[in-house]
């Protein structure tokens, strides 16, 4: 009897010991974040906030400066945790994606996911895609929290699935001029809600008007671009301090929104070219400004 309660208490030990090294080892893991994007409901919300309109032929979207900006916001709000990816929801015929999507697919950290667009280009199919990437991320402790953009009831059983497994679950919405963009079963269910405002958005959505520059000559180089974006970076160094800029080295490859933003303008400027919607050519930029920034330091 002895020999099989000292036994027992062995196996309890080495239990014990093996549970507290389980236990270390989670809480070495660092936490890690997914931003969802429902783009149908991203389009119409930011659209009608910043152009007055729904409809997407009438307005241009930055999604690379918005992506940037939604990581960057993201960033400031799961302070101890590192980004998994964006996961892009949208619709497109027969899922083939469009020129704009395979420009947002190529973009670094982003994972395009497409429904389908039916006869009166409404989506079919991204509630699904949301729940199973939520689900399937949740369910394998890929992720400790999600950022949501939507505002649909059909997102409710995403949220609740995600949850399930321990996720947590936040809901970001988009400022809405009138009444409210989301659906209150889904305000009920997340973890968390916060909005987006006006200014957030409208670096990001302009009317189409016609481009802000008019080129007058031949679309740059990518190394031309880059050189700029060095060029903007040494006059940086000089007009808003070392010590200002030095704090944007930990963020690298992202620059925070509003910077970005600044950079993109200045960059257009000297260009004399409109780069919206040109992803490699932003990249450049991005680039050959951390070039010069990181050689000083």
């Amino acid at each position: 009897m002895n020999e099989d309660l000292a036994a027992l208490n062995v196996r309890i030990d080495r239990t014990n010991e093996l549970l507290q090294r389980m236990l270390a080892e989670v809480a070495k893991t660092p936490s890690t974040h997914a931003i969802f994007v429902d783009a149908g409901y991203l389009y119409a919300a930011a659209g009608r906030l910043v152009a007055g309109t729904e409809d997407r032929r009438a307005f241009d979207l930055d999604a690379e400066g918005l992506i940037d900006a939604l990581i960057d916001r993201a960033r400031t709000i799961f302070a101890d945790s590192r980004l998994l990816r964006v996961y892009w929801y949208d619709g497109a015929r027969r899922r083939i994606h469009t020129a704009e999507q395979q420009t947002i697919a190529e973009l670094p950290d982003v994972k395009v996911r497409l429904g389908n667009l039916n006869a009166n280009n409404q989506q079919k199919g991204v509630d699904s895609l949301i729940r199973s990437d939520l689900e399937s991320l949740a369910r394998h402790r890929a992720i400790s929290d999600a950022a949501l953009l939507g505002g649909d009831e059909d997102l409710v059983s995403a949220v609740e699935a995600a949850q399930g497994y321990g996720a947590r679950v936040h809901l970001w919405g988009i400022e809405a001029p009138e009444g409210r963009n989301q659906a209150e079963p889904l305000l009920w269910e997340v973890d968390s809600q916060r909005t987006l405002d006006l200014d957030f958005f409208k670096p990001y959505v302009s009317r189409r008007t016609g481009q802000a520059y008019e080129p007058t000559a031949d679309r740059p180089t990518r190394e031309d671009v880059r050189f700029v974006g060095a060029q903007i970076a040494a006059k940086w160094l000089v007009a808003r301090g070392r010590d200002t800029l030095v704090e944007l080295l930990p963020g690298h490859p992202y620059l925070p929104g509003s910077v970005d933003q600044d950079l993109l303008v200045e960059a257009e400027g000297l260009l004399q070219y409109s780069l919206r919607g040109q992803a490699d050519l932003r990249r450049s930029l991005r680039d050959g400004f951390w070039d010069h920034l990181q050689a000083q330091y």
